[in-house]
């Protein structure tokens, strides 16, 4: 009986931990742009699409102008895969002056919600926050 639920939990341990190693996708219909204090400033009903893998990010809001960023850290904690943790990504964006933009990522989950939150450095003033539809592994 031992060894099962030594088993249970090596294997629950691994399927957080898995899910860092994966390309994902994620989806959202509502994006919220935050002042640097994290009250809002403006909602806006639009789906946008978040796509990870081990070297980039894309995120493709609702106007269809896609933002094209390379991943400099990965720091990835989730004790249930999808539903429980917490990831933090670093990329570098340019824009279309050919200024990079440093980003933050975080991708939190608790209690089945799952948010996305992104800080640039350079816009120290603002926050773009969208709760996650869906997330799943991108194939």
């Amino acid at each position: 009986m031992k060894k099962l639920l030594v088993l249970a939990f090596v294997c629950l341990g691994f399927s957080g931990f898995a899910q860092c190693n994966l390309d994902l996708v994620l989806t959202s219909s509502k994006t919220e742009y935050l002042d640097g204090s994290g009250t809002i400033q403006r909602s806006v009903d639009e789906n946008s699409t978040i796509e990870i893998t081990k070297t980039q990010m894309l995120i493709t809001p609702g106007s269809g102008n896609t933002m094209t960023g390379k991943i400099t850290s990965t720091t990835c904690n989730w004790t249930t895969a999808f539903k429980e943790g917490k990831s933090v990504i670093k990329a570098d964006f340019e824009d279309g002056s050919g200024n990079t933009m440093h980003a933050t990522m975080t991708i939190e989950g608790k209690g089945d919600k799952v948010t996305f939150t992104m800080e640039i450095a350079e816009m120290a003033d603002r926050v773009i926050k969208v709760n996650i539809d869906s997330f799943k592994e991108k194939k």
